[in-house]
């Protein structure tokens, strides 16, 4: 009881990520940079939700316990602590009820820190770290209550002036730097990754062969949820979206009791949360094993939007160019279906021109994807030169990203619609990882052509 889990812990790794950090301090003249985990939350009364630590914290450390904090100390002296841990005490009365806590001397040993302490000293032990840091590395408006201990710890320094101890005299934000380092992942990062996304293209087939007329979305949900822990993932990465029939028109529809009818189509937007990494696929496929004519249609169309936006992620290019790609697709399949009426738009660029799609397509085709399903990093070039309408240049794709591409079609009932494209929804996703000439999708362990799906639904009914 009172060991800890049989997990590997990647050291180097984490104690490589600290000392890039420690070197951009440096290179900025020194300072201290302070990260958090995350507190625990009530979900009510004396329940609390299950315990998700923050995700830069857990880049940095690979500690999963609350109550804990990481100071980076640029400006210590020659042979001081540079990486330093704060974390809960060893507790035996409390191990009783919550298990293995590692405690301050174990922590330090298993994810090598240079000191460890415990957290109810940190009011004692922040103020020494401050005086004479020069600046404060830290990521504002996180937590409020983590912003007052801060400004607390700063206020202490400055109560010592007479001493001859200077405060900080600068607060810069640590996000960007985090956010940079992130966005591109190493092969520990994409090695967990491909795992999580295997594991969620199993929970899909699972669903595709649990599915038939008369199940409710609350049974297909719980199919998802029943493979992500038979295969060790911690939990879902997001609120599963398991929508059926016009439903799957809501963009986040969660999970609900509406029952499958012989006729609709079934939108599945579920993946799991594995050692800290999120996975992110959807899949629309037919209650009763078949696509209607007008859903393979549109199917088909979200198809090679998908595609035109896969065939344009590679290193080099602007983080819009498969938004961009997709969008065309999409447009002119609206015209040719008559959903939008070529008596209003003669062409595809008078579509996209006015932005006509974003009736039946409103949001975006990709995003970052990583620790967070909607992972952290800016989508423009915060630190380039605007053009003539103010706008920043979008990111340049670099190898070792890793994004979502994700179409969709969402066709609600109205008059001027033709009739037979009536509350049909459609989204296609999958997770890929940028490479040099293009991209590699980890996500199609999961059928996605309209044949695939069909066969599939055939073999497993």
């Amino acid at each position: 009881m009172n060991a800890p889990l049989d997990t590997a812990i990647a050291v180097d790794v984490y104690r490589q990520r600290r000392e890039r950090v420690l070197a951009a301090l440096r290179a900025a003249g020194g300072g201290v940079a302070i990260v958090p985990t995350a507190p625990e939350l009530l979900r009510n009364r004396d329940t609390a939700y299950p315990y998700r630590y923050d995700s830069y914290f857990h880049y940095l450390t690979g500690f999963t316990e609350p109550d804990a904090v990481l100071v980076l100390n640029a400006a210590a002296p020659h042979g001081a602590p540079e990486s330093i841990l704060f974390c809960r005490g060893k507790n035996a009365d409390r191990e009783i009820w919550e298990g293995f806590h590692y405690g301050p001397e174990a922590a330090r040993d298993a994810f090598g820190f240079d000191a460890a302490f415990a957290v109810d000293v940190i009011d004692t032990e922040m103020p020494r770290l401050l005086a004479d840091s020069g600046t404060v590395h830290y990521r504002f408006g996180a937590s409020a209550d983590f912003d007052r201990r801060l400004a607390g710890w700063i206020d202490a320094v400055r109560a010592l002036a007479r001493t001859g101890v200077a405060a900080p005299d600068a607060m810069l934000d640590l996000t960007p730097l985090l956010d940079d380092m992130r966005l591109v992942k190493d092969e520990h990062e994409l090695a967990i990754m491909m795992r999580a996304a295997h594991i969620s293209a199993l929970a899909h087939r699972r669903a595709m062969q649990a599915c038939r007329p008369g199940i409710r979305e609350y049974e297909l949900e719980a199919e998802l949820l029943y493979v992500f822990r038979k295969h060790g993932a911690q939990s879902p990465a997001y609120g599963s979206i398991v929508a059926a029939g016009a439903n799957a028109c809501v963009l986040h529809y969660p999970a609900g009791n509406a029952t499958a009818k012989d006729g609709d189509l079934i939108l599945i937007d579920a993946a799991c949360e594995l050692d800290g990494y999120a996975s992110d696929i959807t899949r629309t496929f037919p209650a009763n094993g078949r696509f209607s004519p007008a859903q393979r249609t549109l199917y088909d169309i979200v198809l090679a939007a998908q595609q035109a936006a896969i065939d344009a992620t590679r290193a080099g290019v602007p983080f819009e160019a498969p938004h961009d790609a997709a969008v065309r697709v999409l447009a002119q399949g609206l015209l040719d279906t008559g959903i939008i009426p070529k008596t209003r738009f003669s062409n595809v660029d008078d579509v996209i021109a006015e932005r006509a799609y974003t009736r039946f397509y409103m949001h975006r085709t990709g995003h970052w994807i990583g620790m967070d399903v909607h992972d952290c990093g800016d989508y423009r070039e915060r630190l380039a030169e605007r053009d003539g309408n103010g706008a920043l240049p979008w990111r340049t794709l670099k190898a070792g990203m890793t994004l979502t591409v994700e179409p969709g079609l969402y066709v609600r009932a109205d008059d001027d619609v033709p009739p037979e494209y009536w509350n049909i929804g459609i989204r296609i996703e999958d997770d890929a990882i940028v490479r040099e000439q293009g991209c590699e999708l980890i996500t199609r362990g999961v059928p996605v052509a309209a044949d695939e799906i069909e066969a599939l639904m055939r073999a497993l009914a």
